[in-house]
């Protein structure tokens, strides 16, 4: 038999269309492992809803596996490190991956390919990022003439099937066990909604997958009304890799009527990671001047109230909500939630990213960072701060008040006409005042970039 290949396993939990475990598979006997590595990413290690997400992810990824005659290893440490005695254990050198783009994995595959050689493959997102230039070879940093270009280069190979059959080593190395790491909350559990809403794994992505296609059609209208939910919910299953790009894509592409709008926020994760390859700490750094220094304000008890959904603002109060019991959030909601950390309460973004990090189950580096910079207008490609949503206007535009009754249920009671912008009469007791008036947030938010400018 011939020597083991090893899969380095990591946002790409998936057997179909999953390029480095096929070429594996054509090579001889496989040995997946998955590594659960804080120390690399360091203070961009996964946060809680992730963490949840992950665990049940690798449990379904695993009985897949074993379906296949194959299973998979578990190890814990420096990805580098776990890797180069793997390989010792094995009796290999040879280790295929799927590229990522953060700039700590980036990192790693460069620790790795010094000491294995490593087999890096395209296959999480539309292109392969930085194959898509501009006239002159340069990389796009706006989003419109980037999604021109790569709808070019479309659509995308269509997806391959998973291997028939997963050669298994002579001898297994030993394995830790998912529940000693620890991934899910305990005490207390506060993963309820999590587990009502979602089922982590490439069957439950195709399940989400397939609910959508008859929706596909009509997404440009319904994606904007939370009371409707009519996105797709793919994002974590994209995240974590339990569908391809290329699945997506071939699966909705003929659906016809506003498809091609869900198609570029699919291009939308594409340009994400073209941002992230050219500027690496994106998540933490401003792209764009006067916002090193902006007079944020450092309220405490206002990103609370953000964060608890206590702001008074039905709207934003359900989209925060709803966030902490699913770890997600409506398209709409989490604009005009951002908008109103950012230029209501005059927070740094930054604050907003790393709640976002932690509550959500599709946090994402490139996409949270590049959201989050076109908000506060500080991004390459960016809304402009003085742009600044009403989120009561927002509330009543978008027919949000059977959304809000969902998530805000003190407000339930109230009529369609009065639940956006409770009345001081009808406000119930336990509901609370607003932090702040929209019109004395948004003079103060321009008085504010006018001081940034100078």
């Amino acid at each position: 038999m011939s020597s083991p290949v090893i899969v380095w396993l990591r946002r790409d939990l998936r057997l179909s269309d999953q390029p480095a475990i096929a070429e594996a598979a054509r090579k001889g006997p496989v040995v997946p492992v998955y590594i659960c590595d804080d120390e690399t990413p360091k203070h961009r290690a996964m946060g809680g809803a992730s963490r949840w997400w992950l665990h049940h992810s690798l449990e379904a990824l695993d009985a897949a596996l074993r379906e296949k005659g194959s299973c998979l290893i578990l190890r814990r440490g420096r990805s580098d490190e776990v890797l180069a005695q793997l390989a010792e254990e094995v009796g290999t050198r040879e280790v295929h991956a799927l590229y990522h783009y953060e700039p700590w994995w980036r990192n790693a595959e460069r620790a790795v390919g010094k000491a294995l050689d490593l087999h890096l493959h395209h296959g999480n997102y539309l292109a392969p990022p930085g194959s898509i230039t501009t006239g002159s070879g340069g990389l796009y940093k706006i989003y419109t003439p980037f999604w021109r270009a790569l709808r070019e280069h479309m659509p995308p190979p269509e997806p391959q099937r998973r291997p028939q059959t997963i050669a298994a080593p002579t001898q297994w190395p030993k394995s830790d066990t998912l529940a000693d790491w620890n991934l899910l909350p305990s005490k207390p559990d506060w993963a309820g909604g999590l587990r009502d809403m979602w089922r982590p794994g490439e069957a439950g992505a195709h399940r989400n997958l397939s609910a959508f296609v008859d929706e596909a059609a009509a997404y440009e209208r319904q994606r904007n009304l939370p009371s409707v939910e009519g996105t797709s919910q793919l994002s974590p299953h994209l995240h974590f890799g339990e569908l391809s790009p290329a699945q997506v894509w071939h699966a909705v592409a003929d659906a016809g009527g506003s498809v091609g709008t869900f198609l570029g926020e699919i291009g939308w994760r594409d340009y994400a990671q073209n941002v992230i390859l050219q500027y690496p700490d994106y998540g933490s750094r401003y792209a764009r001047d006067p916002f090193g220094d902006f007079p944020w304000r450092r309220s405490q008890r206002d990103l609370e109230a953000w964060q608890q959904g206590r702001t008074g603002y039905p709207i934003v109060d359900a989209g925060m909500r709803q966030l902490w019991h699913t770890g997600w959030m409506h398209n709409r909601v989490r604009m005009i939630a951002a908008s109103f950390l950012i230029k209501h309460l005059l927070i740094d973004w930054r604050e907003g990213e790393q709640w976002f990090w932690d509550t959500l189950v599709d946090a994402d580096y490139g996409n949270n960072a590049v959201n989050w910079q076109w908000t506060a207008g500080s991004g390459v490609d960016a809304n402009m701060f003085v742009r600044i949503m009403a989120p009561l206007t927002q509330s009543e535009k978008f027919d949000a008040a059977a959304y809000i009754r969902e998530w805000v249920p003190e407000l339930a009671d109230l009529s369609d006409a009065d639940i956006h912008d409770p009345p001081a009469g009808k406000r119930p007791k336990g509901y609370p005042d607003r932090v702040i008036e929209h019109r004395e947030a948004r003079e103060r938010a321009l008085a504010a970039w006018q001081r940034a400018k100078g």
